[in-house]
């Protein structure tokens, strides 16, 4: 596949004190047939996130319609698992209502911080989230205790499927600690009560120590599954792999057709991507350097390399 890089969209430069800067984590939604709503995670000057959206022309993502005043799910009460920032990972519509699975942040003393994921639901089209629950669906477990995130669901048939990343360690690089995890499947009958440890998907090899919000498409062949690889020599570069189950994975992390630029807004990495289609076009939404501190953009796939 080839992608055609169409550029920069949106960046919160000192919007707002609640979006003050990046926009990563663009998640996609068809708003209505002429728009599509892309979910952000914006930051405030303490570097703490909050969900908010920007509204797009479907037919040309570039044009941008409408961008949120204040956060359409702000962070969880003080001690809560999503009390220092929460982030978006997967929309799903069922029963006329958006299940928003999101990640929660919350600091740690002897490790920098944990993250799992939580659910809000959404009555309004995506207007608003409310949380249901105000502890997360995908606690911390003995095989993964540390991050259980970044979770994108599905329901397939009377079958809820999620992909997500899960890790229990830390790696100390030159003073600095990273995170270490990899993606990981589980199944839910409700799409609320999951299991506490998932099969295993795919995982670091070399130099890399993670992987960004995982996104799949599910077709008649198969699965594809579009990632983020972080490593420590090169940071967020983007994946793709393949599977006939979802669950068993190969990945071909050369076919992505699409890497960074030479140089401005994604000259340093590419993460957290999404994919859409619309009409006969379909779209690669992802942010730039810095874990999109230089905002979000997209690309296009080229029809004719599909």
């Amino acid at each position: 596949m080839k992608w055609i890089k169409k550029g920069l969209i949106y960046c919160a430069n000192q919007t707002s004190e609640w979006a003050y800067s990046h926009a990563a984590v663009p998640t996609p939604y068809h708003f209505s047939d002429t728009v599509l709503r892309i979910f952000c995670a914006f930051r405030d000057r303490e570097n703490i996130s909050r969900i908010g959206y920007v509204d797009v022309e479907a037919d040309n993502p570039k044009n941008i319609v409408n961008i949120s005043v204040n956060p359409v799910l702000d962070i969880g009460m003080l001690g809560a698992f999503d009390d220092n920032g929460v982030l978006p990972a997967s929309i799903v519509k069922y029963e006329g209502k958006l299940y928003l699975y999101y990640g929660g942040f919350q600091l740690g003393v002897k490790i920098p911080y944990y993250i799992f994921c939580g659910l809000a639901i959404s009555t309004d089209n995506g207007n608003s989230f409310k949380r249901y629950q105000t502890v997360p669906i995908t606690d911390r477990s003995n095989a993964e205790s540390f991050f259980r995130v970044a979770n994108y669901v599905i329901k397939d048939h009377e079958q809820w499927k999620m992909w997500y990343i899960a890790g229990s360690s830390w790696i100390n690089l030159h003073g600095k600690m990273l995170p270490e995890y990899s993606i990981k499947y589980l199944e839910s009958p409700d799409g609320v009560t999951w299991g506490k440890e998932g099969k295993l998907c795919i995982s670091p090899q070399n130099d890399e120590h993670g992987f960004g919000r995982p996104y799949i498409v599910k077709s008649e062949q198969g699965y594809k599954m579009y990632y983020s690889v972080r490593s420590l020599s090169k940071g967020y570069q983007l994946g793709y792999a393949e599977s006939t189950d979802g669950i068993y994975w190969k990945r071909r992390d050369e076919e992505i057709g699409i890497s960074v630029s030479p140089e401005g807004w994604d000259s340093l990495s590419q993460c957290y991507c999404a994919f859409i289609k619309h009409k006969k076009k379909t779209y690669l939404f992802y942010s730039g350097n810095n874990y999109g501190e230089t905002g979000f953009g997209y690309a296009e796939l080229d029809m004719e390399s599909s």
